[in-house]
């Protein structure tokens, strides 16, 4: 614990009452116009909720993961759009640089970020997703700076973004170790960085994405994060793990949302002269709903122990990524069968939710690729 456990809980209690006090009255306003109002943001900032990961030292809040989780789960009892403004910081956005970042580098961002500049993680490209390291933006050596062409696809707060880490080959053959790949800290105002128009997704909305083009953007060397070349993905593969535990409590934090809306309109919801929760059938969506949320709590919160200890957790992390975001869907699922013909009407926040949801099973790897790490990391303790 890096957070005395009394300020923990009065940081837990805090984000509690103004998650369910002021985010969730917001949540359909938020749905109709797909803008998170500027008070939220300043809100965040004050609370220091853009420093929860980013060491004191950098003027953030320094949690580990087993702090973080838990506070992220109270966050995401609202629409998981509140979240996503403060998401990349927490993650790949500040970890990247807090783990392999020069002092310097560390010293002109991390306080920045901790602040509440956003940060944005161009990695994904129209020919390249899962298949990551296949990526064709490239970064060529000029003297003492490097130029960097290319186009970045679903860059989630690319439209709000500060900084910007860009992920371009260096070599134009895939090296061994996916060497050809370097990381660019690249501020989103310099020069021949565009941001096309936000993405029309299928939820989330007030969440905000678009593509990232880069047209000859001159960089500085210093921008090449860790100040070496070819190590963008081992980089980028260092905070996966921290990046999997997070969205895990994300789905976490949705999933008790949705329970407590069905279970709410169970208890309310009349059917043959009684509430519909008193029918077995209901009763059953409940309870394997709860099962599967506890289950899942516990998966996350021992990994996140493990993490803070020091151990590796590769495994761990996808079996909770891959298990949270399923999860969360069936949850889901079940709570717009337990609320029938209302449950598809878009006045209902199990509408929403239902449609929000279905996001966590593709980013930070998809479920597959979540099956591929598991199953690679099985048959590497086996030999």
């Amino acid at each position: 614990m890096t957070m005395d456990a009394e300020t923990l809980r009065e940081l837990k209690l805090a984000v509690r009452r103004f998650t369910r006090e002021q985010l969730v009255p917001l949540e359909a306003q938020v749905a109709e116009t797909d803008q998170i109002p500027s008070s939220v943001v300043q809100a965040f900032k004050d609370m220091g909720l853009f420093g929860l990961s980013i060491p004191e030292a950098y003027g953030g809040l320094g949690l580990g993961v087993s702090e973080e989780i838990e506070i992220v789960q109270e966050l995401t009892w609202a629409s998981a759009a509140f979240r996503s403004v403060i998401g990349i910081n927490l993650g790949v956005g500040s970890q990247g640089l807090i783990m392999d970042g020069t002092a310097d580098q560390k010293a002109q961002w991390l306080p920045k970020l901790a602040a509440g500049a956003i940060a944005s993680f161009a990695l994904t490209e129209p020919g390249s997703g899962s298949d990551s390291a296949a990526l064709r933006t490239s970064a060529v050596r000029d003297g003492d700076h490097y130029v960097i062409s290319g186009s970045k696809r679903f860059i989630t707060n690319a439209p709000h973004a500060d900084l910007i880490t860009v992920m371009a080959r260096t070599h134009p053959e895939r090296l061994p170790g996916n060497a050809h790949v370097t990381a660019f800290l690249v501020p989103a105002q310099t020069p021949g960085v565009t941001v096309g128009a936000r993405d029309r997704k299928m939820g989330q909305r007030g969440a905000h994405s678009a593509d990232v083009h880069l047209e000859a953007v001159r960089v500085p060397a210093s921008a090449v994060l860790g100040g070496v070349e070819g190590r963008g993905f081992v980089t980028a593969m260092k905070v996966l793990d921290r990046g999997r535990l997070h969205i895990s409590a994300v789905c976490i934090g949705q999933a008790r949302r949705i329970l407590y809306e069905a279970l709410s309109y169970a208890l309310q919801r009349e059917q043959f002269g009684k509430p519909i929760a008193e029918f077995q059938l209901i009763q059953a969506m409940l309870a394997d709903s709860q099962a599967e949320i506890f289950a899942a709590e516990c998966m996350v919160r021992e990994t996140a122990r493990r993490f803070d200890a020091g151990e590796r957790v590769s495994l761990e992390a996808s079996c909770c990524k891959m298990l949270s975001a399923e999860m969360v869907g069936r949850v889901a699922d079940r709570a717009v069968q337990i609320h029938g013909g209302a449950g598809y009407m878009q006045d209902t926040a199990v509408e929403r939710f239902y449609r929000d949801v279905r996001l966590f099973r593709i980013y930070e790897g998809t479920t597959q690729i979540q099956q591929l790490v598991i199953a690679r990391e099985m048959l590497r303790a086996a030999s």
